[in-house]
């Protein structure tokens, strides 16, 4: 088997960001709960929001290919329906390679994180979760720009 990182080394340092955005499918009661700061583990956003920074800056350790890289800003966004919480995590750095995996990694770990601090809410009578679920991670933004 072959494995290798890719060689950045002779690549330009520019200006990298990459947004990326979920889902995560909630009870109405739930979101609810969430939206007054009524949860038991406490502010889901606050915590999520840390989360999604912790991941950021571990993206190379959960994902063993990718380029251990400067990462200058991580900004977490969520809004909220009836029955879900979206969340958009935008990732800045001034390096050689991209920051979608980065972004990506964010963004999943924040909604497990919001799903963590709810599950309680969440499982019916037999611990199952019949309506949660998290969908729709993808990137929604990247770009590139050279900075003289």
């Amino acid at each position: 088997m072959n494995v290798s990182m890719i060689d950045v080394s002779l690549k330009k340092n520019v200006l990298r960001k990459a947004v990326a955005s979920g889902r995560i499918c909630l009870s109405k009661d739930t979101v609810k709960l969430i939206k007054e700061g009524k949860t038991k583990k406490g502010d889901v956003f606050s915590v999520s929001e840390v989360a999604a920074i912790n991941a950021v800056k571990d993206t190379p350790r959960m994902i063993p290919l990718c380029h251990n890289i400067p990462i200058s800003k991580v900004d977490v966004v969520f809004e909220c329906g009836d029955d879900f919480v979206d969340a958009k995590v935008t990732v800045v750095s001034y390096g050689r390679t991209g920051v979608e995996m980065e972004a990506l990694i964010g963004v999943g770990v924040c909604l497990f994180n919001v799903w963590d601090m709810v599950k309680y809410l969440e499982k019916d009578e037999d611990g199952q979760y019949p309506g949660t679920r998290i969908t729709d991670i993808r990137v929604i933004e990247k770009s590139k720009k050279e900075i003289m």
